[in-house]
């Protein structure tokens, strides 16, 4: 998935992971965050931007834990998801690299 971070201030890569995993598991359980199979695969502070990788049996789970986010660290913020595709490539393909620096 290509998701958007929207805050006041730039969101540190960890305090978005933390935010996210806090949010499955007040959503859906430890069970639920078993089968979440969640990456970030790339993070752009800057632009609040990041690739996150996850089973595609737990997208429904990620998208509502996402959209239950209402503070990062005490920032007000929320995330939005962009594009989601099967594969990471084809999620790239579909974005143009627009959003992301290309790598080597």
């Amino acid at each position: 998935m290509l998701v958007k971070i929207d805050s006041e201030k730039g969101i540190d890569k960890r305090d978005f992971q933390s935010a996210l995993w806090s949010s499955i598991i007040r959503l859906f359980g430890e069970y639920g965050a078993s089968q979440v199979e969640a990456t970030l695969i790339e993070y752009d502070e800057e632009k609040g931007i990041a690739i996150l990788r996850c089973s595609h049996r737990a997208l429904n789970i990620v998208r509502a834990a996402m959209a239950a986010v209402t503070r990062i660290n005490n920032v007000e913020a929320s995330i939005h998801v962009l594009l989601a595709s099967g594969t990471l490539r084809a999620l790239r393909k579909k974005s143009g690299e627009m959003f992301m620096r290309k790598k080597g």
